[in-house]
């Protein structure tokens, strides 16, 4: 074999081509980079949701979609305790598989609810949990700050988990010899088991499914490089999504009784997949803009309006000429607010000569300014609570930059490029002096 055959086996020609499957990644991530840092509940997993309760200090929402799976699962296990209770009126069932959702769904929350608590103990900060159809996900303000805190984070639900299965259990088991209805009894063994299923099926080492988790922390903590920990995790992630595709396509060609079953194991494979790719792309990005001040990229020659300027001209010489809908308002060098073109609405057309910028300004400018000290991860996260692709740069009362989705977004993939580069550059560096000290040592 020659050294070229044996370098394409070799450790460091691995690492070579996963950069290059990251560098493909990261030119594909670009183009999603609001989705991929927003948190899980942002990212079109979820459609509308209401705030239901609070449980320990912490939201609990309840999206749309969980509608369609509590509906699908009281009617699944309806039709399960018609068979294994007899005799029974048809409306039973239905209370017996309405009761077992309602329950099974609260142990979702208790297990989400584990997770959230041990990462508000390590920290971080926890926006709620959320129940939609494919279960539940409590919603972290950040990654773990170490793999000893990722490991107990997502540990902690499927503890709860196996907790809750055991309770049930022994409930059911009690309840028997104490003669309870049979009824009563089967609902508890069913919980039982179900949440032993939800326990199996989490600690599959497939990132982001708990055991991912897992796997993740013994990756970060062995390689300290969270990056890359995520890499792998994310790539056993998406494997195993595609065998659940892969299942889930065979079993819609064996009839009628497989297409629901074949329908939802596809779905849950899809999810999965998604869900590790954006993972992924997440660290990537976040580590990409996470400590970079905003003066790096920011505008710092931003077109200004002064509040004594008519409506019509600020349209004519301004909206319809720099193609903005929202400018910053400013006189003698200090920010006064910022004018919008809903703003236009308070009169007809025919008196916006009457009528100037500082009449209609908005003077609330707190929520779109931001330091030029602040870093671009902060940047994005005020331009998505507050929905505005622009923020102010100020210094004091004095606007200093503009800083745009626009800008952040061709700073990140200039920074990511010349990155890859210059880990490209280092390999062949390294490569060629092994080559180098081959030939002189053969």
């Amino acid at each position: 074999m020659t050294a070229r055959g044996i370098r394409a086996f070799s450790p460091r020609a691995k690492s070579h081509d996963s950069r290059a499957l990251e560098r493909d990644s990261l030119r594909k991530s670009t183009r999603h980079v609001i989705c991929s840092l927003l948190p899980m509940e942002v990212k079109c997993m979820f459609t509308t949701r209401w705030r239901i309760f609070r449980l320990a200090g912490i939201p609990i929402y309840l999206d749309l979609s969980w509608l369609i799976i509590l509906v699908l699962i009281t009617w699944t296990l309806a039709n399960v305790f018609a068979s294994e209770v007899p005799r029974l009126p048809r409306l039973d069932y239905w209370v017996m598989g309405l009761v077992s959702a309602l329950a099974f769904f609260m142990c979702v929350v208790l297990h989400e609810l584990g997770h959230a608590i041990v990462g508000r103990a390590q920290g971080m900060p926890i926006r709620g949990i959320t129940l939609f159809m494919f279960g539940g996900v409590a919603e972290l303000g950040g990654e773990p700050p170490s793999a000893k805190s990722e490991f107990w984070m997502a540990i902690a639900g499927p503890i709860v988990s196996a907790v809750l299965g055991a309770i049930f259990w022994v409930a059911a088991s009690l309840g028997n010899q104490a003669g309870w209805s049979s009824p009563v009894v089967v609902v508890l063994l069913h919980l039982a088991v179900i949440n032993w299923l939800v326990l199996a099926f989490n600690m599959i080492p497939a990132f982001p499914l708990d055991g991912g988790r897992v796997l993740r922390s013994a990756l970060w903590g062995i390689s300290r490089n969270l990056r890359r920990s995520t890499y792998w995790a994310s790539l056993l992630g998406q494997g195993f999504a595609w065998v659940l595709i892969g299942v889930g396509l065979w079993q819609l060609f064996q009839g009628p009784a497989g297409l629901f079953s074949g329908l939802w194991l596809g779905l849950i494979g899809l999810f999965l997949n998604n869900a590790a790719r954006e993972s992924y792309q997440q660290i990537v990005i976040r580590q990409a803009l996470e400590g970079e001040p905003v003066s790096q990229f920011m505008n710092r020659e931003p077109i200004i309006v002064p509040p004594v300027l008519d409506l019509r001209s600020w349209v004519e010489d301004y909206v319809y000429r720099h193609h903005r809908k929202v400018f910053p308002v400013a006189a003698n060098g200090h920010l006064e607010g910022y004018v919008s073109t809903r703003a236009l609405q308070r009169f007809p057309r025919a008196e916006w000569e009457r009528h100037t910028v500082g009449e209609v300004m908005n003077h609330n400018v707190q929520a779109i300014t931001i330091p030029p000290t602040a870093d671009a991860l902060t940047a994005l996260g005020k331009m998505q609570r507050t929905g505005s692709s622009r923020l102010l740069v100020t210094e004091g009362d004095r606007l200093v930059g503009i800083v745009s989705l626009k800008d952040l977004m061709h700073f990140m993939k200039v920074k990511m490029e010349v990155e890859n580069d210059r880990h490209d550059d280092d390999a062949g560096h390294q490569k060629t002096t092994e080559d180098h000290e081959h030939y002189v040592h053969s």
